[in-house]
């Protein structure tokens, strides 16, 4: 599976520090249209195969979202294999010293439980990093958040109704899922809240006037719209049969379990908006400082809500899941 999966990448590398004995994967999915770019992240894997099988999809979608959004970049993505031991500084910076042995062909960033500390690290091993600098692209979480709104909203167009009449349930309250939760408690729309860190709960409730669920309510409970801010993977095919939501839009990556769960969602008459174009607010943002040195205005962001909308219309049109017709619409990018 390792040699089918590297197969559609331009470049794999897996690279190890001797004497820390910390590993990673760094992958440039493709240059096509630009230099790829792509987060860390860092998770302790059950297996080689399946950090593997998780950077190349990352990488993947990471090219993808780039083609939708129109940015003059690339698909990439790192991934540090996690374990109780793990020498965090020596792993950061073996990624940092990687991605400068590239040469500019992969700009990287943050990602799951990497934080600013850690990129400090990398940035002290390689220009092609954006961190929290004041000099940087700015905040990289807001961004997302802001993207993953704009197209929320228009999911809610599809649906027919205003934000202040719906209820939204989101799964994960990290740095871009309880800005998401902020910016929709002010536009009124009823939330009902999970994370495993109690004090992010804690907070939403407080904060965002937020109804705080169990683990096993999060995919249990009727709403209008979910939205899944956690890892992937959370549409499964029993899930996708039974999700007593009306929508989906979200900031997790590979939100499908399989290609079987969006098939499912899309009988059931469930729109799905394709994580790879919710969650580009920081792409966009980080590429577009990357490489043009400019800092973008809110209405580029808000050019994710009208792909959503041109992607919705389309699966509705021609009866395909919407995340087919995304990948069908970023090809057709990647080819002109």
């Amino acid at each position: 599976m390792r040699d089918s999966l590297a197969a559609e990448c331009e470049q794999v590398l897996v690279v190890k520090d001797p004497e820390s004995s910390a590993e990673a994967i760094v992958v440039v999915h493709s240059t096509k249209l630009g230099p790829a770019h792509g987060g860390i992240r860092r998770w302790a894997y059950a297996s080689h195969e399946a950090a593997m099988a998780d950077v190349v999809a990352l990488a993947r979608a990471m090219t993808h979202k780039c083609a939708l959004c129109e940015v003059p970049a690339g698909g990439g993505k790192a991934v540090i294999l996690d374990h109780p031991g793990l020498d965090r500084e020596s792993a950061y910076r073996l990624v940092g010293r990687t991605v400068e042995q590239l040469g500019g062909a992969f700009y990287t960033g943050p990602d799951v439980n990497t934080t600013a500390a850690d990129l400090r690290w990398v940035g002290e091993e390689t220009r092609f990093v954006a961190t929290d600098a004041a000099d940087g692209p700015g905040d990289l979480a807001a961004a997302t958040a802001d993207g993953v709104l704009s197209a929320w909203l228009a999911l809610a167009e599809e649906l027919g109704a205003q934000p202040s009449d719906l209820h939204c349930v989101v799964q994960g309250l990290g740095a871009v899922g309880m800005r998401l939760c902020e910016r929709l408690a002010a536009l009124g729309t009823r939330l009902s809240v999970f994370d495993v860190v109690p004090s992010r709960l804690e907070h939403a409730v407080q904060n965002c006037g937020a109804t705080a669920i169990s683990s096993d309510q999060v995919t249990q409970t009727a709403c209008d719209i979910f939205s899944p801010c956690a890892l992937g993977g959370v549409l499964t095919e029993p899930v996708a049969a039974s999700l007593p939501a009306r929508g989906v839009c979200g900031a997790a990556n590979n939100v499908f379990g399989n290609a079987a769960a969006a098939d499912s969602m899309h009988r059931r008459s469930v729109p799905v908006v394709p994580d790879f174009i919710a969650n580009a607010g920081a792409l966009i943002q980080g590429a577009i400082w990357n490489l043009q040195r400019e800092r973008i205005t809110p209405e580029r962001l808000h050019r994710i809500g009208v792909t959503t909308r041109e992607i919705l219309q389309r699966s509705r049109a021609v009866d395909r899941p919407p995340s087919q017709v995304a990948l069908e619409l970023a090809r057709e990018r990647l080819e002109r």
